[in-house]
């Protein structure tokens, strides 16, 4: 993985946590995955231990859960 990955499932939280860390890092730094709208990439997420969203994956491997907004089953439904 060469770059961040943020993961979220779309609610005002997530989208907000969104905005605040591309301004930190910056969009080209960050993949945006929403796993509200593409839940093919649910399983992914879970792979790499997203527990809930919205979650930061760092690309040696760290993820940082932001603001707890939902678990990944909860967004499994």
């Amino acid at each position: 993985m060469n770059k961040s990955v943020f993961y979220h499932a779309g609610c005002p939280v997530c989208i907000s946590a969104e905005q605040d860390l591309i301004s930190l890092i910056g969009e080209t730094n960050v993949a945006i995955v929403n796993i509200g709208e593409e839940r093919s990439r649910i399983s992914e997420a879970e792979e790499l231990g997203v527990k809930s969203v919205p979650a930061l994956v760092t690309p040696n491997g760290n993820i940082l859960h932001i603001n707890y907004g939902a678990s990944i089953e909860e967004v499994k439904g």
